[in-house]
């Protein structure tokens, strides 16, 4: 992919277009892990964004240094880097998510997310376009957590980001904060994205070049009406 492609849709193919969790299906481990709460959603994402636009920028400042041979495990050692510092930022700053992410943040050194940006994208194109992909790919990830997050945290939990919830609260469908809840909920969104994505606009219809059969002929005051009729 050239360098000279327009950054602003190197952001935006990860939101929707080739969002990794739901077009992409990777990273589905902490997906379905650490989303049965909004809150965890954001904070894993964001996380994953950190890594992913460090681990990019530095793989493709060193690309032309880095011997192909080698180029796995250095790369596994900038992003396991990323980690261990982004890590210590949470333990340090915000030590309730710290925890309630777990093992799951260690394991972000793994994530196929990561890694296949690394080995298709930054270790072959510039660091700014590098910085964009990097970004793009993880608000994709981290909207798909906070979507996940928030449709199970409502409907199993009866509250959304510390909030009760009328109605739900004290009706809550527990079945959406445990792993077979995680799996619906990834499938109906994964549907609704693809519907999305795979929309296609109105067939335009082409007036004077034959009405016979068309919907519209009907009320059509086009003038090629009256010679396609003749």
């Amino acid at each position: 992919m050239p360098d000279n492609k327009p950054l602003f849709k190197e952001i935006t193919k990860g939101i929707l277009k080739e969002n990794p969790t739901l077009v992409m299906l990777l990273g589905m481990c902490p997906t379905l892990a650490v989303t049965t709460q909004a809150m965890n959603g954001i904070g894993m994402g964001l996380a994953t964004t950190f890594v992913l636009l460090g681990s990019n920028i530095v793989i493709s400042a060193l690309r032309h240094i880095i011997p192909d041979k080698v180029r796995i495990p250095a790369f596994i050692v900038i992003i396991a880097s990323f980690v261990t510092l982004i890590g210590f930022l949470l333990e340090g700053f915000v030590p309730s998510l710290y925890d309630s992410l777990g093992i799951y943040l260690t394991l972000i050194t793994v994530n196929c997310i990561i890694f296949g940006r690394a080995e298709m994208f930054a270790s072959k194109n510039g660091v700014l376009a590098s910085a964009c992909d990097a970004i793009g790919m993880g608000i994709g990830f981290t909207l798909a957590l906070f979507a996940m997050g928030s449709v199970r945290e409502i409907i199993g939990a009866g509250q959304w980001m510390g909030l009760n919830i009328p109605v739900l609260h004290n009706n809550p469908m527990l079945l959406f904060i445990m792993p077979a809840g995680g799996f619906f909920t990834l499938g109906m969104i994964i549907a609704f994205v693809n519907k999305l994505a795979n929309r296609k606009p109105p067939a335009e219809i082409k007036c004077g070049e034959g009405c016979e059969g068309c919907p519209a002929a009907a009320g059509c005051d086009n003038p090629g009406k009256e010679a396609a009729e003749r």
